[in-house]
């Protein structure tokens, strides 16, 4: 997006949310408008899509994404000072209560997503307006809506499904099974969004949702459920359609310079030094405190020692890509040191050197967070085939997410011994065995994708042996207990109907 939309996204978002207020303000004549007299115009109509799109933003620190997917896993330790954020210590602990502040963070983020298409939904196909521009706004709503109970699926299992604007009085409901909130909702508004969204945008509209985007979320949403050939068949489609590329370096994907690159499927988008904030506040909670930073969401040296290296102890270049390790080079001419992390790593992903985020802006930062890029989607063409037990063809896609690692040494000035791949660095895969292919794969999502918070939710839907053996480091982690995290309990306090 383009700073005009980031700041009607915000704007909307005030208009729409703000402490459940009845009136909105119109930016134009600053009146006050019953909400009854909001969704009159084409105008009003893009305020509200633009609105839906914020809860998937780390615009705040509550956006806790990185505790699921990351410090749940085994990639991460929760880092920082011993005893901050002790809620993201219980669950990096698997010491987990429903009065967990994690939890509740990430269900209100959600499901606030979910009511704003909900608006969008009701409200907008009444609008007297351009109807191209408005079945695109209806299925921009619909591929959010779709993402939002993607995640909460995945990190709470089943959830209330709520698909219309409801009063107080209805909203006393009970879960709806996982898999009846993929076939019944994910499944048809993705289908239905591709249908109506473009496969590109102009200048001005960069970074909403496309059609690849939700037919990308819709091979993932198959790939969960192990409709092993629909997500092989509709990777394919966004692979065939052109639209999308590996960059040549793969550094590219983590750098403000390079947002909604040809690889960015679905990115979040941030931008800073603007007011309303819109900046990306990761950069400070991941960073040492020597660049103003908390240090969370610390790698592991398991997850270190996961990284190919050559005969020579040439490692896989997106290793130094991903983690800060001792004696490298890092951001602001500084060398990473050990000490400025509890594990002695620190991610690299969502850092930004002061050229570009001075200190007195940390945690105003204007990385874009990559929710779906085309490598991910390669590895679940890759993974599909593989399970349908057309191991061959899987080959092809995970080598050329291989390729495009190793051939970072041919674009990337900064590597040493740029200009010539070193011998035997990541090979392609030859192996036609499913059991050594699926391995190879698996292998390949955990260094490709290290620190984009997949790795807790790939765990999982690996099954209960490949998840046990993962995280046997985590006593407390039991499958049965910890494939989904509690219902917060301040849901539970409002909503009866939950069991």
């Amino acid at each position: 997006m383009k700073k005009s939309i980031l700041y009607s996204v915000l704007l909307a978002f005030v208009l729409l949310s703000a402490s459940g207020c009845k009136k909105f303000l119109d930016k134009e004549i600053l009146g006050n408008y019953p909400e009854t007299e909001f969704y009159q115009t084409q105008e009003q109509a893009i305020l509200a899509i633009n609105a839906a799109y914020r809860p998937s933003t780390f615009y705040t620190s509550q956006n806790r994404l990185w505790v699921f997917g990351d410090v749940a896993s085994d990639d991460a330790d929760e880092g920082g000072n011993p005893g901050d954020q002790a809620d993201i210590s219980l669950i990096d602990e698997f010491n987990i209560t429903p009065i967990n502040g994690n939890l509740e963070y990430q269900w209100a983020i959600f499901y606030e997503g979910i009511t704003l298409c909900n608006i969008v939904l009701d409200k907008i196909p009444a609008i007297n307006m351009d109807e191209v521009l408005k079945s695109r706004i209806l299925a921009e709503a619909r591929f959010l809506r779709s993402w939002y109970y993607f995640m909460l699926i995945n990190i709470f299992g089943d959830v209330p499904l709520v698909l219309e604007l409801l009063n107080a009085d209805q909203l006393q409901i009970p879960q709806s099974p996982k898999q009846t909130i993929f076939e019944t909702a994910i499944e048809p508004d993705l289908l239905a969004a591709a249908a109506d969204l473009p496969a590109v945008y102009s200048a001005a509209d960069v970074g909403r949702v496309t059609s690849g985007a939700a037919k990308a979320l819709l091979a993932k949403v198959y790939l969960y459920q192990k409709k092993w050939d629909m997500a092989a068949s509709t990777a394919g489609e966004v692979i065939a359609s052109g639209q999308y590329s590996l960059m040549t370096v793969y550094s590219q994907n983590f750098n403000a310079n390079y947002r909604n690159n040809l690889e960015s499927v679905f990115e979040i988008q941030h931008l800073n030094g603007q007011d309303p904030f819109t900046g990306n506040v990761l950069n400070q909670w991941f960073a040492p405190s020597v660049d103003g930073g908390y240090f969370f969401n610390a790698p592991t040296q398991d997850f270190v020692d996961e990284f190919e290296k050559t005969a020579d102890g040439i490692y896989d270049p997106r290793l130094d890509y991903t983690v800060g390790r001792d004696s490298m080079p890092w951001f602001n001419g500084e060398i990473f040191s050990k000490d400025w992390s509890p594990t002695g790593y620190l991610t690299r992903k969502h850092q930004q050197p002061f050229s570009e985020i001075p200190i007195a802006l940390k945690g105003d930062g204007s990385i874009n967070y990559i929710a779906i890029r085309y490598a991910d989607v390669l590895l679940w063409q890759a993974e599909a085939l593989n399970e349908m037990g057309l191991s061959s063809e899987a080959l092809a896609p995970l080598n050329q997410v291989r390729k495009r690692a190793r051939e970072s040494y041919l674009y990337d000035n900064l590597l040493s011994g740029f200009g010539f791949v070193p011998a035997g660095l990541l090979p392609d895969v030859i192996s036609t065995s499913q059991t050594d292919l699926r391995a190879a794969i698996q292998h390949e999502r955990r260094v490709e994708l290290g620190f984009e918070f997949h790795r807790y939710f790939d765990l999982i839907r690996y099954g209960e042996s490949y998840a046990t053996q993962a995280l046997a480091d985590k006593p407390n982690f039991n499958y049965a207990v910890n494939k989904y995290f509690p219902i917060p309990q301040s849901e539970r306090d409002r909503n009866h109907a939950l069991y």
